[in-house]
C-alpha cells in the first residue's frame, strides 16, 4: 500500500472518529491544512501559512531537550505571552517539515506540549500566531537513536 495512501487513510480515520466522538465537529475536520502538513522544507510551511519570514520572540518559548537518546519521542512544549490564535512545531530535517498544528481557542492559555517523532539531529521550530502576526523560537535537538524513517 502507498504510504501516502496510509497517512490519509490514517487522518480520515482519526478525524473521523474525533468528529463521531463529539472531541470536534465536522467543519473543524474538514479544515485540516493538507498544503501545510505536505510542506517538505520550513520554508514551504511559512508560504501556506503566510507566514512570511517569522520574526525570533522572547515571548515565544520552546522548551525542549538538548538531547533525545530516542527521535521517536522527543517532548516538545509551547507557550507563550502573546495573545495565540494558533501554535505549530516544525522540524527542519523530518520528510515533512511541519509536526504538529493547534488552534487556540480565545480565552485560553496558549500552551501546549506533545511528544514528537524526528528523524535525525535537527532544529526544532515554535511557530505562534498572534494578532495576525507569526512570531517563533528555534533550538536545536540532538538525536541519538533515529525516530521517523531511521
Amino acid at each position: 500500500m502507498n504510504l501516502q495512501r496510509r497517512e490519509v487513510l490514517k487522518y480520515t480515520a482519526v478525524f473521523g472518529l474525533m468528529a463521531s466522538a463529539g472531541l470536534i465537529s465536522s467543519a473543524q475536520a474538514e479544515e485540516w491544512n493538507k498544503a501545510a502538513f505536505e510542506g517538505k522544507t520550513i520554508e514551504d510551511v511559512f508560504s501556506v501559512f503566510g507566514a512570511g519570514s517569522p520574526d525570533k520572540s522572547s515571548a515565544v518559548i520552546l522548551n525542549v531537550p538538548e538531547i533525545a537518546e530516542n527521535g521517536a519521542v522527543v517532548p516538545v512544549s509551547i507557550s507563550t505571552t502573546l495573545k495565540a490564535q494558533q501554535l505549530a512545531i516544525l522540524v527542519e530535517k523530518n520528510p515533512n517539515a511541519l509536526v504538529a498544528q493547534f488552534f487556540i481557542p480565545t480565552g485560553t492559555e496558549p500552551f501546549v506540549t506533545t511528544r514528537i517523532k524526528m528523524a535525525q539531529t535537527s532544529n526544532v521550530y515554535a511557530l505562534v500566531k498572534a494578532d495576525g502576526k507569526w512570531s517563533m523560537a528555534a533550538k536545536e535537538i540532538k538525536v541519538t537513536l533515529g525516530g521517523c524513517g531511521g
